[in-house]
């Protein structure tokens, strides 16, 4: 149960940060989709680690192995397999943990709960998980193309992108390494987790999703909401610790008459406070929402512990580590989201005669 996601398509997936390989099957994925291999592998290479400086300098190429479900490059209606395989594990760089939990990991959780626990870089509680999101992910995007999906960073730490929305050249999202649509914003992001990581600190921040096209109709009544499942993907991300749609908590300030989206001919909305999802459904106007992120927990800076017994002890973080998740986390973002418009896509295609 805890290893799927989705209803209509499900997504199950399995591995750990420095096993063999990870993989997924994707069942209730329809037939006849012409698969872009190319396109996977793009989002695949925006995700991966030692793309640049300012991410980890672990290196694998991350190319994704389709094993079953596709048939002479078309999806055949199966239960879609694929293996990532692991290529550059460097285990040791855990040695100096393997009885004492590292601060603000699921280490100690995780062996609470199960009486062990894959002390090599977090085991299954590893963002390494999230590769096999993309793929997934990536897959979505081709079957519901028609729907955009624009996740960019908005902010590191206390530098904020302060350009509205519509003002913003979403092209240039991918010109640069930290992935902030904004060159002048962009640039003091990287120099503080330039900074950061000299210092042998880390540092968070927030992404931006805008989801363009989409339909009217995707999400279910009360317990199934749209905003509802994005939330549930976005806070399953490793390091995520907010979620927020539309207005947010932003909107807490404001009076009703100020908030309420004012209709329009057409059915468009002459304000998008609520984010493109009204009563848990699609409204038809852009979707935008926003994730927060914490510091990656792993620092290179000696910290107070304890052991599995209990007892006090000190631990340093050692290895290849990213200072910043924020410019990897872009895709899986992105990811997610394509995967559960995709999932509510076909509940309503299902619907119709």
């Amino acid at each position: 149960m805890f290893n799927e996601f989705g209803k209509f398509i499900k997504l199950t997936t399995f591995g750990e940060s420095h096993g063999l390989a990870l993989g997924g099957i994707i069942d209730g994925f329809p037939a006849g989709l012409s698969v872009n291999f190319d396109e996977i592998q793009k989002d695949l290479d925006r995700r991966k680690p030692g793309q640049s400086r300012i991410v980890t300098q672990r290196k694998e190429e991350d190319k994704v192995e389709f094993i079953s479900g596709i048939f002479d490059g078309k999806t055949t209606g199966q239960s879609i397999g694929f293996i990532i395989k692991n290529t550059n594990q460097k285990s040791k760089d855990y040695d100096h943990n393997t009885g004492v939990f590292r601060p603000s990991h699921a280490d100690f959780t995780y062996f609470q709960k199960y009486g062990i626990r894959d002390y090599r870089g977090g085991g299954r509680t590893s963002a390494r998980e999230t590769v096999n999101w993309v793929v997934a992910g990536a897959l979505a995007k081709q079957l519901i193309s028609s729907i955009r999906f624009h996740a960019f960073v908005s902010s590191i730490g206390e530098i904020t992108l302060q350009k509205n929305i519509n003002e913003l050249d979403l092209n240039l999202t991918e010109s640069n390494i930290v992935r902030c649509p904004d060159p002048k914003t962009a640039e003091q992001m990287i120099q503080k987790i330039a900074e950061i990581k000299k210092d042998g600190d880390t540092i968070g921040g927030i992404i931006t999703c805008i989801i363009k096209n989409v339909p009217v109709g995707l999400g279910e009544p009360i317990f199934d909401k749209l905003s509802a499942r994005l939330a549930q993907g976005m806070m399953s991300i490793n390091a995520a610790k907010g979620f927020e749609i539309g207005s947010g908590f932003a909107g807490t300030q404001l009076k009703g008459s100020e908030h309420n989206d004012i209709f329009i001919q057409g059915g468009k909305t002459l304000t998008n406070n609520s984010g493109g999802v009204q009563g848990g459904i699609s409204n038809g106007m852009d979707i935008v929402f926003k994730v927060a992120f914490k510091p990656v927990a792993t620092i290179m800076k000696e910290q107070q512990t304890i052991d599995e017994k209990g007892n006090v002890s000190t631990i340093k973080g050692k290895g290849r580590h990213d200072p910043c998740v924020l410019p990897r986390a872009v895709p899986i973002v992105e990811a997610i989201a394509a995967f559960v418009l995709a999932d509510f896509w076909l509940m309503n295609k299902a619907r119709k005669i």
